[in-house]
């Protein structure tokens, strides 16, 4: 099968994500990054467009398991009545960049991008994850998370500009809606 006709076949799939022409960029992570400090819970500010995540009210908690994965666990409120779960399996790859975690949804699905840019552990956190096709085209997740359902102003542009300097397209970020939501 060509790379064209590949191409052909993937597009679809990929059309509730955020695909760009080209190789992922290569964004920097967090230095010294504290896996403990990170654990806990964290809302959806914002967010590129995911097939697998719609909804408002958006929150995961994460947990350090004994085997030492991490354990996410995200709820969010569908259509105002319809409470959706996800669980997803985290580990630390290479100790040396605990800031880039490898994720996966089930046993039997490779690890995806989990890294985190920034996060100052106590109101906010940077996440991004690129998937590569064949350096032909990639997949583009982003989001913005507080320990808050509602972050300042300047501290998403901040995020924002982050993320934009690391050479990571915004155009199609969303606001994720935090509010009359109410926590467990």
């Amino acid at each position: 099968m060509s790379a064209a006709s590949l191409l052909l076949l993937l597009l679809p799939l990929v059309s509730a994500q955020t695909y760009h022409w080209g190789p992922c960029p290569t964004a920097k992570v967090q230095p010294n990054f504290n896996l403990q400090q990170y654990l806990g819970r964290w809302y959806e500010i914002a967010r590129l467009p995911a097939s697998f995540e719609r909804g408002t009210c958006i929150q995961a908690n994460y947990a350090l398991r004994e085997d030492g994965t991490i354990r996410r666990h995200l709820t969010n409120l569908k259509m105002k009545w319809f409470l959706c779960l996800s669980l997803w399996t985290a580990v630390v790859r290479d100790p040396r960049e605990p800031a880039k975690l490898g994720v996966s949804f089930s046993y039997f699905s490779p690890y995806g991008q989990y890294w985190v840019l920034t996060s100052d552990y106590t109101s906010l956190s940077v996440v991004y994850s690129c998937t590569d096709i064949l350096r032909i085209f990639h997949i583009d997740f982003a989001w913005i998370l507080g320990r808050s359902r509602i972050l300042p102003p300047e501290t998403i542009r901040y995020a924002k500009n982050l993320m934009i300097g690391e050479g990571i397209d915004l155009s199609r970020m969303k606001f994720t809606n935090q509010t009359g939501c109410r926590d467990d």
